[in-house]
């Protein structure tokens, strides 16, 4: 039985960077950090690949955890960094946030790129931006406590 999405994961060829991004700017928590070298079997076994040597971190907000891994080895193929909302795959991050204003307004002052400036969607706001990856994240303010697709109250992990 599938309970839910327990984590994102993200490739990238600079972990730090990432980490400055998720970490630093949108206020993720790292709560495990993992490193392997070549010839850890069982890793390569899992992901598919032979010698893999990695840095990894794990980072939380809420209910929300993206695993943010750099291969050193094999080096991974970089992402388009024009890729578009239609390309085919994982596509985007959606993080619920509170006061969309001051959020956006947050990221454009340290350099964040967005679409446009958020959006007034039915009963939601809505504004798509990219990481320092090129990769899409949407923020999304639901404006009443009862909208269909607010999030499920979590336990604290800790």
């Amino acid at each position: 039985m599938i309970r839910g999405v327990h984590h994102t994961n993200l490739a990238t060829g600079d972990l730090d960077r990432l980490l400055g991004f998720y970490r630093d700017l949108l206020g993720f928590e790292v709560i495990w950090w993992n490193e392997w070298e070549p010839g850890a079997e069982l890793a390569d076994t899992i992901v598919g690949l032979k010698d893999s040597s990695v840095r990894m971190a794990m980072l939380r907000a809420g209910n929300t955890y993206i695993e943010i891994m750099q291969y050193r080895q094999p080096l991974g193929r970089p992402a388009l960094a024009d890729r578009q909302a239609c390309d085919h795959g994982l596509v985007h991050l959606c993080f619920d946030v509170t006061d969309m204003a001051a959020e956006y307004q947050r990221l454009v002052d340290a350099g964040v790129p967005f679409n446009s400036e958020p959006m007034l969607a039915g009963d939601l706001y809505s504004v798509y931006g990219r990481d320092p990856d090129g990769n899409l994240f949407e923020l999304q303010e639901l404006l009443t406590e009862d909208h269909n697709l607010t999030l499920p109250w979590l336990p604290d992990p800790a």
